[in-house]
């Protein structure tokens, strides 16, 4: 009586190719990570014009390839490193007669603990895509805060322009020029003399 040998095993063994593990999507995550973080130090620090993707590699301690990889351009990569969010308050909660001193309040308060406001404000003055940037934040968020408060909606973009004018003027001479009359004054002074100004741009009636 014969017995019956085992069949052969119809698994494949495992090759090299199927047990190599695929790139991890967290290391992809982390190194993003790596860059913006560099780059922000790096914008922050030398201006848009000053700093290169070579020591932006050096800092998040990868090849510059990478960054072109991930981000294409140095553009680019400031495109994405400074997404600047205002977090502006709602002003339909704000008494009608406060909204200048509240938004002044909150731009001093962004403008004194953000450094990314002071980079992109550098690169916003003579560079295209700081520009574009600014523009995008002004469309994207000034435009609806003045939309809660203006009195005429056909008004809505001049009177957030006249805004901008105000915030971007103070922390163009308090935080980049560092003009010391402009540095020397406290918050509350210049809550003082703002906020009736950004008040008046907002809620008066049209001159």
């Amino acid at each position: 009586m014969s017995v019956d040998q085992p069949s052969p095993s119809t698994t494949a063994p495992p090759t090299a190719a199927s047990s190599t593990a695929t790139p991890s999507p967290r290391r992809s995550d982390a190194t993003r990570a790596a860059i913006l973080d560099a780059a922000r130090e790096r914008f922050a620090t030398d201006g848009y014009e000053r700093a290169t993707i070579r020591a932006i590699a050096r800092d998040a301690r990868i090849d510059p390839s990478m960054v072109m990889r991930y981000y294409g351009s140095k553009e680019g990569l400031f495109a994405a490193a400074v997404s600047v969010d205002l977090k502006l308050p709602d002003l339909s909660g704000v008494p009608r007669d406060q909204v200048g001193r509240a938004l002044v309040r909150h731009f001093l308060t962004l403008w004194e603990e953000n450094e990314e406001f002071t980079a992109l404000l550098r690169v916003g003055a003579g560079n295209r895509a700081g520009a574009g940037r600014m523009e995008e934040v002004f469309r994207e968020q000034l435009l609806p805060a003045a939309r809660q408060v203006c009195p005429d909606p056909e008004q809505v973009p001049t009177r957030a322009a006249l805004l901008a004018t105000q915030m971007l003027g103070l922390a163009l001479t308090r935080y980049v020029l560092r003009l010391p009359p402009v540095e020397a004054l406290h918050g509350e002074e210049i809550v003082a003399w703002l906020a009736p100004t950004v008040q008046r741009y907002l809620t008066a009636p049209s001159p």
